[in-house]
Order: C-alpha cells, then sequence, then structure tokens
C-alpha cells in the first residue's frame, strides 16, 4: 500500500479518506474573516517577527487581528507583544487575551503557570490543541487571524492545513541557499494542499548602515525575488537585521515597532483577500 499524500483530489485509491472532509469549524461565537498562516520550512528564520508585524500592520489600518500561536514547542507571540496574562474561559469556550492596541492572542504560553515551563508532548496532541485554539476560543470578530505555524511540513502544520480553510500563506525565509532549498519543500506543501502562496519574506536579508544607509549583506545576497519567480509567488519583502526591531520584540512592544518592510505583503494580503471593512 503506498504512502498517502493527503492529495485526495489527484488520487487513484479508493480508500475512506478520499471522502473525508476534515475541516473544522471555529467556535460558534466567533466570525473570522480571513485566515492567513506564516510558515517556513525551519525554524529560527523570524517566522513568529513576521506574524507579530503583519497583525500589527493590519491593526494599524483599522483591522480587527488575531494571532493563534500554532508554534506549541516555541511560542514566542506572548514575549513579542507584552502579554503574560492568563486566559479565562467559561461554559461556552475560552477568550483569547488582547494585547496593549487590540490584537487578539491566543498561545499555549497564556495556559502554563510558568512561561518556561517545557511542552513535552507528541505530534498528535500538540495537533490537537491547535484545533482547539481554532474550535474552542471564542474570537470574537476578526477581520484578519494571522496563525503562526511551527516549523517544518509534519503534523501540526498538515493539521493546520487540513483543518482550518487558510486564505493564503506567506514563507518566511533567510539568505543562505540551504533555507533555500526548504523552503521549496513549504511551497510544495502549499501546491498539494492546494493552498495559495501570496509571498515570499527574507528575514535578516542584510544590516544597513546609519551612517551612510549602505546596505550591508552578512549572510550574502539573498535570492528572493529570484525564487519567488521560480515558484510563481509576485509578492515579496525583506526584513534588515535590526536592532531596535529586536530590542522591541524582546521588551514586549512589538506594536511600537517603526518601518515598513512588509508594506508589499501587506497590500497583497489587501487585495487578493480583499473584503468590505466597516
Amino acid at each position: 500500500m503506498s504512502e498517502c499524500t493527503q492529495d485526495c483530489a489527484n488520487c487513484s485509491s479508493k480508500c475512506d479518506s478520499a471522502n473525508t472532509d476534515f475541516t473544522e469549524h471555529p467556535n460558534k461565537m466567533s466570525n473570522i474573516r480571513k485566515v492567513i498562516g506564516v510558515v517556513s520550512g525551519k525554524g529560527g528564520v523570524g517566522k513568529s517577527l513576521v506574524t507579530s508585524l503583519l497583525a500589527v500592520m493590519a491593526q494599524r489600518k483599522g483591522y480587527n487581528t488575531a494571532i493563534l500561536d500554532a508554534d506549541i514547542t516555541g511560542p514566542s507571540i506572548p514575549k513579542a507583544f507584552g502579554v503574560n496574562q492568563r486566559v479565562e474561559g467559561s461554559d461556552i469556550g475560552m477568550f483569547p487575551v488582547k494585547s496593549k492596541l487590540g490584537t487578539s492572542i491566543m498561545s499555549i504560553n497564556l495556559l502554563l503557570e510558568n512561561d518556561t515551563t517545557p511542552v513535552v508532548w507528541r505530534g498528535p496532541v500538540i495537533a490537537g490543541v491547535v484545533k482547539q485554539f481554532w474550535t474552542d476560543v471564542v474570537w470574537g470578530d476578526v477581520d484578519y487571524m494571522f496563525i503562526d505555524m511551527p516549523p517544518g511540513t509534519g503534523d501540526v502544520p498538515l493539521t493546520v492545513m487540513q483543518s482550518i480553510s487558510l486564505d493564503g500563506i506567506i514563507i518566511v525565509t533567510t539568505p543562505q541557499d540551504l533555507v533555500g532549498m526548504i523552503v521549496e519543500k513549504a511551497v510544495n506543501m502549499a501546491k498539494l494542499m492546494n493552498i495559495p502562496v501570496l509571498g515570499i519574506v527574507e528575514n535578516m536579508s542584510y544590516i544597513q548602515c546609519p551612517d551612510c544607509g549602505k546596505k550591508i549583506y552578512p549572510f550574502g545576497q539573498g535570492h528572493v525575488e529570484e525564487n519567488a519567480k521560480k515558484y510563481g509567488v509576485d509578492t515579496t519583502a525583506t526584513l534588515p537585521m535590526d536592532g531596535k526591531l529586536a530590542a522591541a520584540c524582546d521588551s514586549g512592544m512589538v506594536e511600537l515597532f517603526e518601518g515598513d518592510w512588509l508594506e508589499p505583503v501587506m497590500d497583497k494580503l489587501e487585495k487578493v483577500v480583499a473584503f468590505i471593512k466597516r
């Protein structure tokens, strides 16, 4: 018996999965208009940073935003937003914690007694928790939800892509060729799951001299434009190595960041997954 690729539409097998819809519905008191996944082929490339910046940018444009932190074993969203209070719940579900400027956040760290307690769970348990963040949390009225996905192409990314109706994904990479190769895996997984890739963001792309403005490329010149063209993606952005941005995240003040690096991606989101803003 061949290994299942989860691509039921193009599979000749007559297994029971072919007629199975894995889509989960959000809590009945949640009204979520658009859902964007932020993914990477490997860890440590700045996926959570990009998730945070996009959510802040959407909030600044007047949209109701939310972040579902699906990186269960490496959650960092609460720290970036300076959120540390515990999640509360009732008979109707759990309630996300609001950031200082109003972004709704749900993360495993908001459920733990100590945010440094490791989550030592197997894949199916982690995937189940992510689904609960979608189905059991009372998100309320949300224009854009950003899902900070765990790295790779394993259980949890697969669960998210199967159980949550994503409007598209943003892929985060860094300039190294090795990371670029792994990005292709993420692109191919998205295609396999019939989810559009809306943009590619290259993080740690360069350092800008504060005196002359010259860009220095410590990891070599990136190939984000070249790779995007190769994958058929028409929107890209680059993020510098910026001490002020890192300090803002470390101090829980990412909502005060200054910079327009991700404007092309935000513009793409507004055009491709447009809806009437109230």
